[in-house]
């Protein structure tokens, strides 16, 4: 039965990741190219007219936030899309026919999201030595955030293809949830230049604690401490896995 279980996942798995790289300038290419412009518009051509941001330049406070919005946005994506096209397909009756348990679902279509941010963190690193220096303050704290971030999103992402009965559903997390929590956490300023009443709505934007933890681990500054924002992240990871194994379980949205 292990056997079985293990060969359901790494299938799972496999697809997911086949997907990526078959349509590598959709998935990866495309998600640098935006990065690039972020990198040429707010780094190159504004950030040298701006002052120094907390003792370091406008460009490298710029870059953490840049990965985090990133991984967000591709983690979050590449699972709500698949798993919604197996929903829409009816493919995903095959799989609640198959002697495979609901935890095996979740870590076969969650490994692509994951992979995925993975994939884009990198590259974005990788494209940023081409515009600031590369620092980096705490290594294993900036890939624990990275790996976790991913995690989170995807696990999100499987949450929303559970719940959207149309492809119209998955387009209005991102428009409406993603990018407005995105840009009003701290990716392009820092809490600190807001007014008091601003700071303390901001505290309840999930995005600022993981932007601000990802800062740190590069820089070693941050808008917040860093064990409450550890702590945040990984409670919510924990109630979206939780969450996203209930509904599979429970066959919620999928079964009829």
């Amino acid at each position: 039965m292990i056997q079985i279980q293990l060969c359901g996942l790494f299938t799972l798995m496999k697809k997911e990741i086949v997907r990526i790289f078959r349509i590598w300038t959709q998935t990866l290419l495309s998600s640098v190219v935006n990065i690039t412009l972020y990198f040429l518009i707010f780094g190159s051509f504004i950030g040298d007219r701006i002052a120094p941001f907390m003792e370091v330049s406008y460009m490298a406070f710029l870059l953490p936030g840049l990965i985090m919005l990133a991984i967000v946005s591709n983690s979050f994506s590449n699972v709500a899309s698949t798993f919604f096209t197996s929903k829409f397909q009816k493919s995903i009756e095959e799989l609640l026919v198959a002697p495979l348990h609901p935890l095996i679902i979740l870590l076969g279509y969650v490994s692509g999201g994951f992979v995925r941010g993975i994939l884009v963190a990198t590259l974005v690193t990788t494209v940023s030595l081409l515009f600031v220096p590369l620092a980096i303050y705490d290594f294993s704290l900036m890939i624990l955030c990275i790996s976790l971030t991913a995690l989170l999103f995807s696990l999100f992402g499987l949450f929303t293809g559970i719940f959207a009965n149309r492809f119209d559903d998955i387009a209005l997390i991102p428009s409406f949830v993603l990018t407005p929590f995105t840009y009003l956490g701290g990716v392009f300023y820092s809490i600190s230049m807001l007014p008091p009443f601003w700071q303390k709505l901001s505290l309840f934007n999930p995005i600022l604690y993981l932007v601000n933890l990802l800062r740190y681990a590069f820089l070693g500054i941050s808008d917040i401490p860093v064990r409450p924002a550890l702590f945040t992240l990984s409670v919510m990871v924990c109630v979206m896995f939780g969450l996203c194994y209930w509904m599979l379980a429970k066959g919620i949205r999928i079964k009829t």
